[in-house]
């Protein structure tokens, strides 16, 4: 029996190398095949933006604090934490069995070191303004301040003091976004530029990095001295960026992916029949807007940003592009935040065909007709979901003197030139909750924010968003601030909204642990596979 087990493991192996099948073990680890939308652009937390680099840092470090398969907050490289009385100042316990996957030891100075470097300058994070809550972090970032001057200090080896300007409801839950993970300093001094490669990066997760090949796959390994180890299932994580939505599903069909992130809306119905409940598509807190060039012209006149705004059916993108797997968007912030009623576009309850009417005569007197139209680029991301959705918008556009081209990258160069403010007109975009708290959506539009793709620049807009932050502690009163702050945002169409996410997944039947979440978080370490 064993010569003839042997015999069957040299012939399994020799298959798969022989077929480049980096997915399929015999007698070995159990692998999950992640299907992602989207190559990632880094594994460093502080460079990266996307929810696909999201997903693979969750499985790669641990904050402070974590989300667990429900996307419900669980202790992280902390076992708990205090508050004070007024709400700014947390003292944080680190877990003593936490240790980096070198075997060294995850300390309070790692996260000093990490949130410094979120907040330097030089690094140039795109997420720097998230630590803004934090006493002298905003002064740090904008060189009016030192590093030393951050409220974040490590108290002993184990215990980590971090000090607010005011209280934040939302504080706990933004601790568990890739850019306040810690890094190791020692692998970074050592290694330079190269301590993010696989085998070298030094990571405190349940995972660690194998190996990268671009456009194929990132092979994410069991870390043995992540301190829950003796829970984690799986062994093996190959995430696979696969951009074209058709081509994923036929993968998984196949049985080369064991989930996908994304689905091709106009077959749902069919690959509802075909799968069944493999398929998953519930609420989702995210908006699917187009960001404009505010300070481009003719894009800064706002009479002009409304006017293009109005006249695009949501209702048809909602049921017939997206074949009502999302809903019809009026402000930036979804709905479904307790405590909050989001500020709508004030055309919102006007039929589309007075929409159409008054955008068409606020264009004639600024001058487009058919005749004399309107040209307007609309970039997206690679996605047959986000070019049909172009596509529908052009045709809506063009009866109204809009003419209308559009320009498709691949996702990571797409971001890489919003990321750097290049030059264009209207860009797909989207935005996924980082928090429960309509803050998350509201802050990418300030003028510090990294994301602020559009560069809007509102000093009411501001003031409003810092009158939402001096109400901290105040509940009701600040949801109302933050509400009225929206009021501004949308009434300058420093956005254009145009749906509310829902998730859309494929999730083999073979995998457990997958559960359904408005965050859509599925960390591995929490999956098992049959």
């Amino acid at each position: 029996m064993l010569k003839n087990m042997l015999k069957a493991t040299v012939f399994a192996t020799t298959m798969a190398l022989a077929t480049g099948a980096f997915h399929t073990y015999a007698f070995a680890d159990v692998v999950y095949n992640r299907g992602s939308a989207a190559e990632p652009e880094s594994v460093d937390p502080h460079k990266t933006s996307t929810v696909y680099e999201a997903n693979i840092l969750r499985d790669l470090f641990q904050g402070l604090v974590m989300q667990d398969e429900k996307a419900n907050l669980i202790p992280g490289a902390a076992e708990s934490w205090t508050v004070s009385d007024d709400g700014t100042v947390y003292t944080f316990k680190l877990r003593k069995d936490g240790v980096w996957s070198d075997g060294s030891p995850v300390t309070a100075q790692d996260f000093v070191f990490a949130f410094h470097r979120l907040e330097d300058p030089a690094t140039a994070a795109e997420y720097a303004s998230m630590l803004y809550p934090v006493k002298g972090a905003e002064d740090f970032n904008t060189k009016k301040g030192k590093a030393e001057d951050m409220g974040v200090k490590a108290v002993d080896a184990n215990t980590l003091e971090v000090t607010l300007k005011a209280p934040t409801p939302y504080f706990l839950e933004m601790l568990t976004h890739q850019a306040t993970y810690p890094v190791n300093k020692a692998s970074m001094d050592k290694l330079g530029a190269d301590w993010i490669k696989p085998g070298k990066l030094v990571s405190n997760g349940a995972y660690t990095l194998a190996e990268w090949v671009p456009n194929d796959h990132l092979k994410l390994v069991k870390n043995p001295k992540f301190w829950d180890a003796a829970n984690v299932k799986i062994d093996t994580v190959n995430y696979i960026p696969t951009e074209d939505r058709s081509s994923a599903m036929k993968r998984f069909e196949a049985g080369e992916l064991d989930s996908y992130d994304d689905l091709p809306t106009e077959q749902l119905a069919d690959l509802k029949a075909k799968f069944g409940d493999q398929i998953k598509v519930g609420p989702y807190l995210g908006t699917y807007y187009y960001s404009i060039k505010t300070d481009k012209a003719p894009w800064d006149n706002v009479e002009l940003r409304n006017a293009i705004s109005m006249a695009i059916d949501r209702d048809f993108l909602a049921e017939k592009v997206w074949q009502n797997s999302m809903l019809p968007g009026y402000s930036m912030v979804p709905p479904g935040i307790e405590g909050y009623t989001p500020a709508m576009a004030k055309f919102a309850d006007m039929s589309q065909i007075d929409r159409e009417d008054e955008a068409k005569k606020i264009l004639e007197k600024l001058g487009y007709t058919p005749e004399h139209p309107l040209k307007m680029e609309i970039r997206y991301n690679t996605s047959e979901n986000h070019k049909n959705t172009a596509i529908a918008i052009q045709e809506q556009l063009k009866p109204l003197g809009v003419e209308v081209t559009l320009l498709n990258t691949d996702t990571k160069t797409h971001y890489a030139f919003l990321q750097q403010k290049g030059n264009y007109d209207v860009a797909r975009a989207a935005w996924i909750a980082d928090y429960k708290d309509p803050e998350t959506f509201l802050g990418i539009s300030r003028k510090a924010s990294g994301n602020n793709y559009s560069n809007y620049d509102s000093a009411a807009y501001e003031a409003a968003m810092d009158k939402a932050a001096a109400a901290g502690g105040k509940p009701e009163e600040r949801m109302k601030d933050l509400a009225a702050a929206e009021r501004i945002l949308i009434d300058d169409e420093a956005q254009i909204p145009l749906l509310y996410y829902s998730y859309h997944d494929i999730v083999s039947s073979k995998l457990h642990g997958f559960t359904d979440n408005v965050m859509d978080v599925h960390p591995s370490r929490f999956i098992s596979k049959d």
